[in-house]
């Protein structure tokens, strides 16, 4: 596995490294427009993104082209960056982020395929940015707790645990990792939708890995902020919260890449279609769970399922 790679506030990104397995072609063979082409492949610096960069890596490896790993960089605003800088050419993005995110909207669309054609159109007219190939996952934001923390609350909903906030905030001690304590779709936009006082809950400020075993440990946090998707929720037994507004967006994960890149390299969309359409929630949850708590590394899990699926082989 290839270190980590931060980005900097200005995108000063490294090159990039060779990916860390070899894959031959399987379903996906070798195609004339990519033979060579030195494609750079980012992600941001959680398990699913970077099994995520790996799976368009290795795809597009088989493919013929030329892959360079520039996976785990530091946040969405700077894999962003580094995208629109060309410092990255392909990477998957959530529908979720970027309306919200990169174009500033505050209400999201409730249908997952309206929501990607809002997003795809816009995008590309205001940053040339192109969408393709969205999958079936959809990996949103949502709050979790233990069974017993359920239990001395009675909470189900987050309507349910709105009112815990307004009636006894310091039964709500919640667990939250940076990005969502200050994104319009995650913390701050959840209090205002539900109509409870953001500052009135105690918030702690943990990486998002260490959340989950905080919330099922339930001293530190009787509540944390969860991915949909994470195979973790099942490993330790936690809680989903039901939103019960629907104010969480839909995140389904999609190809993103500069205009000019989709269209020198069509190819890309055309090799990654079959592998998107087969990204579904229970997969995504699966190869997470092989990687957070079966501790693989992500690299091999992401080219162990492109081998089960036929997409590619071993060398």
């Amino acid at each position: 596995m290839t270190a980590a790679v931060t980005a900097s506030a200005s995108c000063g990104l490294e090159s990039g490294s060779s990916l860390p397995l070899r894959v031959e072609p399987g379903s996906i063979q070798p195609v004339a427009d990519l033979e060579g082409v030195p494609i750079t492949v980012g992600s941001k610096d959680f398990t699913e993104q970077v099994i995520l960069g790996y799976v368009i890596g290795f795809a597009l490896s088989a493919a013929g082209a030329d892959v360079r790993d520039l996976t785990n960089i530091q946040g969405s605003n700077s894999t962003r960056d580094a995208q629109i800088a060309g410092q990255v050419d392909v990477t998957y993005e959530y529908t979720g982020t970027g309306w919200i995110n990169y174009l500033g909207h505050e209400t999201p669309i409730p249908d997952p395929q309206a929501q990607f054609e809002a997003v795809r159109d816009e995008d590309l007219e205001r940053y040339q940015m192109v969408w393709t190939d969205p999958a079936p996952m959809n990996n949103t934001y949502a709050l979790a707790m233990n069974r017993a923390t359920a239990e001395a609350t009675g909470v189900e909903t987050l309507s349910d645990y709105a009112e815990l906030v307004r009636t006894d905030p310091a039964a709500a001690t919640t667990c939250v990792e940076s990005e969502f304590n200050v994104r319009q779709d995650g913390f701050p936009g959840m209090a205002a939708h539900y109509g409870f006082d953001p500052n009135a809950v105690e918030r702690r400020i943990l990486q998002t890995g260490i959340i989950y075993q905080a919330t099922a440990d339930g001293t530190q946090c009787k509540f944390g902020e969860v991915f949909t998707t994470d195979g973790r929720i099942i490993a330790l037994d936690l809680v989903l919260l039901e939103d019960d507004q629907s104010f969480f967006p839909k995140y389904n994960a999609a190809v993103v890449m500069r205009e000019g890149f989709a269209e020198a390299h069509p190819a890309v969309a055309e090799v990654m279609a079959p592998i998107s359409a087969a990204l579904t929630d229970d997969v995504a949850t699966e190869l997470n769970r092989q990687v957070d708590v079966e501790g693989l590394e992500p690299a091999e899990v992401a080219r162990q399922w492109l081998v089960d699926n036929g997409f590619v082989s071993m060398p």
